[in-house]
C-alpha cells in the first residue's frame, strides 16, 4: 500500500482556536481521503509554558518553541496556522509570508483594514495561498442557501437580514483584556463578530457596496485580569478596573452591489442570547431563513403564493448540501462547530497542493476589514460610507 503524502504542520498560538487547528488537521486522513495527505504536527509555538507542554503531551505535536520566529524556521514545516490574538497576527503573518510557508489565519486578518492589505498584498506577490477562518460559510445550508441564491431560485433578492448576537461580555464583572483594547483588537464586536455576518451577507448575496451604522459601549469599564484565561474564560480579576475602548454594539443598514438592502445587527453584551447568529435572505420568488441554533436545519419558502400551506419549510441538511455526507450517514444526524473547522483545513490543504486558491482568501479577509473600516467611519460621522474595493482573489464571487 502507497504511503500518504505528509504535510508539516505549524500551529502558532494554542488556545481554543489553535488547539481547534490542530485537530482539524488530524481529521483530514479520515473526512478527505481522497486528498492522500496526512497532516503531520511537527511544532507549536506559544510563550505560555503550559501551552507548550499541553503541544506535545495531549496534542500530538513532535516539539514546541516559545518563540514563533523558530517554527518558522523549521525545515519540516510546510504550512502554517496563526491562532494568535489581533494585535499580532500581521507581524506573524508578514515573517510566513517571508520564510514562503502558506498560512490559515484566524480572522480579523489585522487590527485595520491597512494592515488586511498589507498581509493580502503580500502573500498576493509573493505567490502564497492561504485560508482565513471564516468558518460559518462551510456551514451546509448556509453553502445549500447559496445555490438558492446564486441559482436564482429566489428569484432577485430584495433584502436580508443577518444578526450575530452573543453575551460573552455582558457582565460587568466580564475581565478587561485584549479584545477591549483598541491598539491590540482594533474596533470591538465589529471586527469579532460582525465581520462573520458581513463576509456570510457577501459570500451568499454580493459584495457589500456602502453601509451606514451606528455603535454603542454599554459596560465602559471592566476589572483588570490579574491572572490568564483561556479563550473567554479562566480568568481571575482583582479590584482595579481599566476603560473599555471600544465598541459592544453595532447596528447597520447596508447596500450591495447588485442592490439588494439589508440590516446587520450584533452585540457580544446582550443577556440572554449566548450566540444568536440568523441569517434571513428575500427574493422576488422565494426566502431563506438559517439559525446557528439549529445548524444543520434551513427555513425556505419557495413560492410567492403556495395556497393553504404557503410559508417555510424546515429542511435537513442532506448528501446534497456541501460537505455533510463527509460527517453523518443519516439526515437528522447533526454535525457540530468543530466539523466546519475541519472543513477548513481540508480547503486550505487542498489549496496548497493545487495551488489554486479555494479557501477562503486573505482578499476575502482584507474585503471584510473595509467593510468593518466603513461601519466605524459611519459610526462616527453619521453618513453613509462606500466600502472600498479590494484587489487579489476572493472567492465569495467565485
Amino acid at each position: 500500500m502507497n504511503s500518504k503524502e505528509q504535510i508539516g504542520v505549524g500551529v502558532i498560538s494554542l488556545g481554543w482556536m489553535g488547539r481547534l487547528h490542530a485537530r482539524s488537521y488530524r481529521s483530514l486522513s479520515e473526512r478527505f481521503p481522497e486528498l492522500d495527505v496526512e497532516a503531520r504536527l511537527v511544532a507549536a509555538a506559544d510563550p505560555m509554558e503550559q501551552a507548550r507542554c499541553a503541544a506535545t503531551k495531549d496534542l500530538g505535536f513532535e516539539r514546541a518553541h516559545a518563540d514563533y520566529r523558530d517554527l518558522l524556521a523549521d525545515p519540516d514545516v510546510d504550512v502554517v496556522s496563526i491562532a494568535s490574538p489581533n494585535y499580532l497576527h500581521k507581524e506573524i503573518a508578514l515573517a510566513a509570508i517571508d520564510a514562503g510557508k502558506p498560512f490559515w489565519i484566524e480572522k480579523p486578518m489585522g487590527v485595520s483594514a491597512a494592515e488586511s492589505r498589507e498581509i493580502a498584498q503580500a502573500a498576493a506577490a509573493a505567490g502564497l495561498v492561504n485560508a482565513v477562518g471564516f468558518n460559518y460559510r462551510h456551514v451546509p445550508a448556509i453553502e445549500y442557501m447559496r445555490e438558492l441564491v446564486r441559482g436564482g431560485t429566489l428569484g432577485r433578492i430584495t433584502n436580508a437580514r443577518v444578526w450575530f448576537i452573543a453575551d460573552y461580555a455582558s457582565s460587568p464583572q466580564g475581565p478587561l483584556t485584549w479584545r477591549n483594547s483598541r491598539a491590540k483588537a482594533g474596533a470591538g464586536v465589529v471586527p469579532d463578530l460582525m465581520s462573520h455576518g458581513a463576509d456570510l451577507a457577501q459570500y451568499i448575496i454580493g459584495r457589500i457596496a456602502s453601509v451606514s451604522a451606528m455603535t454603542a459601549t454599554f459596560i465602559t469599564e471592566r476589572p483588570i485580569p490579574t491572572t490568564t484565561g483561556f479563550g473567554h474564560s479562566g480568568f481571575e480579576i482583582g479590584d482595579e478596573v481599566g476603560p473599555v475602548e471600544n465598541e459592544d454594539y453595532v447596528g447597520m443598514l447596508v447596500r450591495f452591489d447588485n442592490g439588494a438592502l439589508a440590516t446587520m445587527e450584533s452585540s457580544r453584551a446582550s443577556v440572554g442570547p449566548r450566540a444568536e447568529y440568523v441569517v434571513e435572505v428575500y427574493g422576488t420568488e422565494g426566502s431563506a431563513r438559517w439559525d446557528f441554533a439549529s445548524l444543520n436545519e434551513l427555513e425556505v419558502c419557495t413560492s410567492v403564493d403556495g395556497g393553504p400551506t404557503h410559508g417555510y419549510q424546515r429542511a435537513w441538511a442532506n448528501p446534497a448540501w456541501g460537505e455533510w455526507s463527509r460527517y453523518q450517514p443519516a439526515i437528522g444526524t447533526s454535525m457540530g462547530f468543530d466539523d466546519l473547522k475541519s472543513i477548513e483545513a481540508a480547503q486550505f490543504i487542498r489549496s496548497v497542493l493545487t495551488g489554486e486558491q479555494l479557501a477562503p482568501s486573505a482578499a476575502d479577509a482584507w474585503c471584510a476589514a473595509e467593510v468593518d473600516e466603513a461601519v466605524v467611519a459611519s459610526a462616527a460621522d453619521g453618513q453613509w460610507h462606500d466600502v472600498a474595493r479590494v484587489t487579489g482573489t476572493t472567492t465569495f464571487d467565485a
